[in-house]
């Protein structure tokens, strides 16, 4: 089972011919509203993936919070384990161009109250996969990954957005999920050596895989036994925003189910290829079905040189 621990919020889309600058003020016809926020995005994907996940987090006693719970329930999430919160349920103000490149803000409302005590310790045992992301209270955060590792749960850490990890919830990792700004972050580097230098010292440092998104390059994963590389599945894109947490929630979703790195590394390409077809985060999350049927067009991952 795939325990995903993070943040849940409804999006606000405004797709826009250029995206405003500073002091600027941009129209458009209309917006969307959408269910959103990484947590429950990730849990989204994992779950259309086949996984069976269940999404832990706060939303508030809303309208907006009513219907990000309905969307996770739609989605075939386990949704016990989401509380409600006195604060408004978080939101996102995301922007897209006619480029699909985005401007993001996050309020974050009802996300502040979720805590690593949501989670029992009989939940977290050898063969359950903790998915946790950076949008909920770091410290709870970090507590919950490191009580996991404890009980042998998977753990598994995409760190956005970018932000400092302590050593210690760092050696309790198995995989650490990120792109180059939060990757140099984590490694506490500015710039230097490159992504798969700086992937390989986190790697050896603290005993883990270290996933470096690279977009339209793909990715690559360095760990203790494999350092592979996976193309991007060619596409025309429409929407990136929800294309790493596809990337995310699909990479846990097929560890868990028990694919080998190679393979789950190339259904997480494929699904934030297909995520970037469509608008929206977890609108735009692709099926396991949807995900096969493109995994001809990216090819198995290669050793990195």
């Amino acid at each position: 089972m795939l325990l995903v621990f993070g943040s849940i919020n409804v999006d606000l889309l405004f797709k826009l011919e250029t995206l405003p600058r500073s002091g600027e003020t941009v129209l458009c016809p209309g917006y969307e509203v959408a269910a959103g926020g990484k947590g429950a995005n990730q849990a989204t994907a994992a779950a259309r993936a086949g996984a069976a996940v269940r999404m832990v987090g706060h939303v508030g006693d809303d309208s907006f919070g009513h219907s990000a719970r309905e969307a996770m329930a739609a989605a075939g999430l386990d949704c016990a384990g989401i509380a409600t919160s006195s604060r408004a349920t978080g939101i996102a103000v995301i922007g897209v161009d006619h480029a699909a490149e985005n401007q993001i803000m996050v309020a974050s409302g009802a996300n502040l109250d979720t805590r690593a005590e949501q989670v029992a310790d009989t939940d977290l045992a050898p063969g359950i996969t903790v998915l946790c992301q950076n949008e909920v209270r770091p410290e709870a955060t970090f507590a919950l990954l490191e009580r996991a590792k404890a009980r042998g749960a998977r753990t598994m850490l995409n760190l956005a957005p970018a932000g400092a990890v302590p050593a210690r919830v760092l050696d309790a990792l198995d995989y650490l999920v990120v792109n180059e700004v939060e990757g140099r972050t984590a490694a506490g580097r500015s710039g230097g050596a490159g992504v798969a230098g700086f992937a390989r010292e986190l790697a050896m440092t603290h005993d883990l895989t270290c996933v470096v998104t690279l977009g339209a390059e793909g990715a690559l994963a360095i760990g203790p036994k494999a350092a592979l590389r996976v193309a991007a599945l060619p596409i025309e894109p429409v929407d990136t925003t929800g294309a790493g947490d596809a990337f995310v929630g699909v990479l846990a979703a097929s560890l868990d189910l028990g694919f080998d790195l190679g393979a789950a590394l190339r259904r997480a390409s494929v699904a934030a290829g297909l995520a970037c077809t469509r608008l929206g985060a977890q609108t735009s999350q692709p099926t396991a079905a949807q995900i096969e049927a493109r995994l001809g067009q990216v090819a198995a991952p290669v050793p990195l040189d």
